[in-house]
């Protein structure tokens, strides 16, 4: 007795056969005859021989070639060699083959479809029929010997569907990358990126489950109709189908041909980054806070007048150079003040870790008016700073900065001394 899969398998090839024949002229007698012949068609004497001899055109793939060009399947050496990726699940974190369980993909003649329908059947035991076949199983041997032909003639048909070849041909229609690898006599891999299926199409599935299941077209509804419901739904926004094969989705794959050649791509799009102006100082406000590059302008046109032969400086030049100091120092109290208005902040934790001058100067409800001492020390900070980020930010062509002009620089900071508590 057949395993009940297979019975239904060859009830409905009759069905088609039967429906695709019969003639609308046929008389009673006609179409018992018809229904005899589609008897022998599908007896295992006569089909199982027949699809034997086809199942070489078709081969199991998990990353079938025919994705990056439907041509690629055979070329002057031969046929592009299937792919059987067998990867072990490791949990780490990665979305890859191996990592989900998703269906052996196949691709070759589509006129052999049936054959492979046949062969990936899940029985009673749950095995696919082809798994019965390679381990000998009594369930195979009982339906080969029914065959009309030797039962090792028709196993090796059929496993002909997974056979691999040792030589491994590709095609000049896959895209190939040459990958640099670090080995003592070579020094690239020409690689052939190929398409896994499996997880292609499991990824379709899964987006289709989330956006028309039963469950969500009613929750749906009801937020169209702005009616209440315990529980939300999901929307997948972005989704862009791509389709493979056009009007024949079967030349590429059986997967393929299952979904009608269209695959769902999620959104892949840089990241949208804002530009943080600010950030929070944690050690030390000076270098964790002022970006040198913001007030880059400013530092080279101070380069450019400092850099001025003597003789060329003009009647201006003191008030044209400390006007470039007090621009960074308008830089700099602008982000002082920024930083306060977040330190003021009721759920704020204050980084302890700044030094006892700059706590004074930054956190709220300090006395600063009661000394003079904490912001002389945060004036010759800012000094030293400018100093820095001038050098940062001229490197190389930055002149050397003595004594004289780091007190003048000073002086005009200091001008800011109230404007700091």
């Amino acid at each position: 007795m057949l395993d009940p899969a297979i019975e239904a398998f060859f009830a409905e090839r009759k069905e088609g056969w039967l429906k695709k024949n019969t003639k609308a002229s046929m008389n009673d007698n006609e179409m018992q005859q018809l229904q005899q012949e589609c008897d022998l068609v599908f007896s295992l004497e006569q089909w199982l021989p027949n699809a034997a001899k086809r199942a070489g055109q078709i081969s199991l793939s998990t990353h079938p070639c025919t994705f990056s060009h439907p041509s690629s399947r055979k070329n002057k050496n031969g046929y592009v060699t299937a792919i059987l990726a067998n990867s072990e699940r490791v949990n780490d974190g990665f979305l890859r083959t191996g990592n989900v369980v998703v269906e052996t993909d196949a691709l070759g003649n589509a006129a052999a479809l049936d054959v492979y329908k046949f062969l990936t059947l899940k029985l009673q035991d749950n095995k696919t029929l082809l798994a019965h076949i390679e381990d000998e199983t009594p369930l195979a041997k009982d339906l080969l010997n029914q065959g009309g032909e030797s039962y090792q003639g028709l196993r090796d048909g059929f496993l002909a569907m997974i056979a691999i070849d040792d030589t491994v041909i590709t095609s000049s229609k896959i895209k190939q990358v040459y990958f640099p690898v670090w080995m003592e006599d070579d020094e690239y891999h020409l690689l052939s990126p190929l398409t896994p299926s499996g997880l292609v199409f499991e990824l379709r599935k899964r987006l289709d489950v989330i956006r028309f299941s039963e469950q969500t077209k009613v929750l749906r509804d009801l937020k169209r109709k702005s009616e209440y419901s315990e529980t939300g739904y999901k929307e997948i926004y972005g989704l862009t189908t791509i389709g493979f094969g056009g009007t024949k989705p079967q030349n590429i794959s059986v997967l393929n041909n299952q979904n009608a050649g269209k695959a769902h791509l999620l959104a892949s799009l840089p990241p949208k980054i804002t530009q943080r102006q600010r950030r929070m100082p944690t050690h030390d406000f000076f270098m964790n806070s002022l970006n040198p590059w913001q007030v880059k302008e400013t530092l080279e046109a101070f380069h450019g007048l400092i850099s001025l032969p003597k003789e060329q400086r003009g009647g201006r030049f003191i008030e044209y150079r400390d006007r470039r100091i007090q621009e960074y120092m308008d830089y700099l109290m602008l982000m002082m003040w920024e930083v306060r208005r977040e330190f003021e902040q009721s759920n704020i934790n204050l980084p302890t870790q700044l030094p006892k001058e700059q706590q004074i100067w930054l956190f709220p409800n300090q006395q600063r008016n009661d000394s003079d001492e904490w912001v002389s020390v945060i004036i010759n900070l800012i000094t030293q700073q400018f100093v820095r980020h001038y050098k940062k930010v001229l490197g190389k062509k930055a002149i050397h900065l003595g004594i004289d002009e780091f007190t003048v620089i000073e002086g005009i900071i200091a001008l800011n001394k109230e404007l700091l508590r």
